[in-house]
């Protein structure tokens, strides 16, 4: 699954971080590294962008960003 259909209250643990060159060491260089849990915590009016909480911190990406993630596990808050 990726990050991008994950619902509010729900998050996972990133697998893989997708994408090449500038935008795929962007999303590593703001934390979205395989092994990170991860949480939605809301989504906008329109679906984008979408808020995340990791590693004490909180963060806003694009869904096309977000698309590029995969989570290898999707749990429930």
């Amino acid at each position: 699954m990726t990050l991008d259909n994950v619902k509010p209250g729900q998050g996972g643990i990133i697998s893989s971080i997708g994408g090449q060159g500038l935008l795929r060491r962007r999303l590593l260089d703001m934390g979205l590294t395989p092994n990170t849990r991860v949480t939605v915590r809301k989504v906008a009016p329109m679906g984008d962008p979408i808020e995340l909480s990791l590693r004490s911190y909180i963060l806003t990406i694009r869904k096309d960003e977000a698309a590029k993630i995969e989570l290898k596990e999707v749990f429930d808050l």
